[in-house]
């Protein structure tokens, strides 16, 4: 690490370490959650196809079955709506990225974490656990709710971005976001042992348990966040540094904090009410306005990394939707073991997040360490594709394929999401992060909605090995986007080398 990185990190408080924690476990427990569908879909299959064929009745066979709450006639059917599903899913929390990013920057950001947290824990619970015990079974109510929970879980990401954000400058920030967002990754593993541990019960009892936590952790992020260092007296004066500050007022610290905490601001706010009536006429400093969509949208770097990470976020839901049901199926091994080995995909993308985070730190530039991996994903694709029926090859392919996949992943909408929305172009208005990381996110988010009912239909009609070389092509269509900024980054770095050999 940069001696510059170590003297960042020795200025972190306490309240530097809690809201790391915080963000980064309520974003755990919501992707722990939104990972039960995907670990539970061979069962949900099961339920929803008939496993007895009414052949006693040619006229009605196979159309008509015994069981009423049958919802589809075999397993391309069901599999095909549960691809649909996803893909309903991520349109809608697209949309809800859009509109969250805007809202975030407006509003107080623990209300609408927590907002999303909870509501998105509801509908979970009554979409997998309340329809199962009440033998509810509807194709339109399954799809309303999904639509729902996706709008609900947009309200998470860009929210938890901007308060990382607020705490932690651009200085070490490859590192430290790399190291954060390995949350999702978290969540995914902690998601499949949770689905897996009480799956023997039934499906509904892993939506049951992951719709709880959730919820509870949403409570907890509303009583104990801290959104901004403003909200302690704390401001980053410069890169590395953080001093005092004064605060307007107390309205958003969380319902959680010391005595000692309270008394100190309850004096501060009479001290500057007093000099407020001695000094009558001295100018108020007016709060950063919120910037607007289009204007996030132009800005340098924007466009260009969301369209990449449309087609990276295809790939990289693609495991995280399919890969469970794929091992279950291509290879037959039983549904629990599937979900336990698909988290190596998981632990490759939280080292790959971390390494490769640090080293942009130490060049200076994102660009290149992603091209780099992202082509060196290609192959990784292409060799896990080929994959022989060994559960132990195939967890060192999935830890290799999740590096060079989950890593950029994971880069794209944490750490550059920051560095957009805190670029030079923002000299007037500080309040873009949540703007700019609802774009990127849900810019890729419509990638992956699209990827998802293209992985069901491919799959059904040519294959799974036709699905690996489509995921080939979207890794390409990535590097294809970054190329201008990898260019004008290599650029910058020629000649900062040339002026340091001129220098010497």
């Amino acid at each position: 690490m940069p001696p510059s990185c170590c003297g960042y990190l020795s200025q972190y408080t306490h309240h530097h370490l809690v809201a790391f924690l915080l963000t980064f476990f309520s974003y755990v427990l919501l992707h722990a959650s939104r990972k039960t569908f995907s670990n539970v879909k061979v069962s949900i299959s099961a339920q929803w196809t008939p496993s007895i064929q009414n052949d006693s009745a040619p006229a009605f066979s196979p159309g008509e079955t015994w069981q009423d709450n049958r919802l589809f006639e075999d397993e391309k059917q069901a599999t095909l709506f549960l691809g649909a599903l996803d893909s309903i899913f991520l349109f809608s929390y697209a949309v809800g990225l859009y509109l969250s990013g805007v809202i975030g920057d407006r509003v107080n950001l623990r209300y609408v974490l927590c907002f999303g947290l909870c509501g998105s824990a509801a509908v979970e619970f009554v979409f997998g656990t309340l329809t199962e015990w009440l033998h509810i079974y509807n194709i339109y109510l399954y799809c309303a709710l999904w639509v729902l929970n996706g709008l609900l879980q947009s309200a998470v990401w860009p929210c938890v971005v901007a308060v990382m954000g607020n705490w932690f400058g651009k200085t070490g920030r490859g590192f430290v976001f790399g190291l954060w967002s390995a949350c999702a990754s978290v969540g995914n593993i902690l998601g499949a042992f949770l689905a897996s541990s009480v799956l023997k019960y039934g499906y509904e009892y892993a939506f049951l348990v992951t719709s709880v936590v959730q919820f509870c952790g949403g409570v907890v992020v509303f009583f104990g966040l801290l959104t901004s260092p403003k909200e302690v007296g704390l401001s980053s004066e410069s890169e590395t540094g953080l001093g005092p500050v004064e605060t307007d007022t107390d309205s958003h610290r969380p319902l959680m904090s010391d005595e000692e905490d309270e008394v100190e601001v309850e004096v501060e706010v009479h001290a500057r009410r007093y000099q407020s009536v001695q000094q009558p006429d001295e100018p108020l400093a007016e709060p950063p306005q919120a910037i607007g969509f289009l204007q996030a949208f132009c800005l340098p770097g924007v466009l260009p990394y969301s369209l990449a990470y449309a087609c990276l976020k295809l790939v990289n839901y693609s495991f995280f939707f399919w890969l469970p049901f794929y091992l279950s199926n291509n290879y037959g091994w039983k549904e629990a073991e599937a979900d336990r080995l698909s988290v190596w995909y998981d632990v490759g993308g939280i080292i790959g997040g971390t390494v490769q985070g640090l080293i942009s730190d130490f060049m200076g530039k994102r660009a290149p360490v992603l091209a780099v991996s992202l082509a060196l994903a290609m192959g990784a694709l292409v060799g896990y594709s080929h994959s022989p029926n060994d559960q132990l090859i195939n967890a060192v392919l999935l830890a290799v394929t999740g590096f060079f996949i989950g890593g950029p992943s994971n880069m794209i909408s944490s750490a550059i999401s920051a560095d957009l929305g805190r670029q030079e172009a923002l000299r007037g208005s500080q309040e873009a992060l949540a703007t700019v990381t609802g774009i990127v996110d849900g810019t890729g988010s419509i990638g992956a909605a699209g990827g998802q009912y293209l992985v069901s239909l491919i799959e059904s009609k040519l294959g799974w090995m036709c699905v690996f070389y489509f995921f080939v092509v979207m890794t390409g269509g990535s590097i294809v986007f970054i190329a201008p900024l990898l260019l004008k980054e290599l650029r910058a770095m020629w000649r900062d080398r040339r002026a340091l050999r001129r220098q010497l």
